[in-house]
């Protein structure tokens, strides 16, 4: 199955959140993973997908991954922003 970390960019491709653009929080095993956007999905109640459901981008938060790793608390701003940020990011086969 697909590779994903905490702290990376996905797409849903399924559900209600159908093409929104989450964060891993966590992976729990190689099928489900719990993401966030900081919005509709905060941080204190994550949403649990299974990854055949979602679009995995090449991206990841260094800031998120690094409070993730270390046991420390994401807010719902800081995974607002890394969004922000990630999704900003032009990708390298597209212009």
């Amino acid at each position: 199955m697909k590779e994903v970390e905490p702290g990376q960019l996905v797409m849903s491709c399924a559900g209600r959140d159908k093409g929104r653009f989450m964060i891993v929080l966590k992976v729990i095993d190689d099928q489900y993973v719990y993401v966030a956007d900081g919005k509709l999905r905060k941080v204190e109640r994550p949403k649990k997908k299974k990854l055949k459901h979602l679009k995995v981008q090449n991206k990841i938060s260094d800031f998120i991954r690094e409070k993730l790793m270390n046991g420390r608390k994401v807010y719902n701003e800081e995974i607002r922003r890394a969004l922000e940020e990630l999704i900003e990011k032009p990708d390298d086969n597209r212009s």
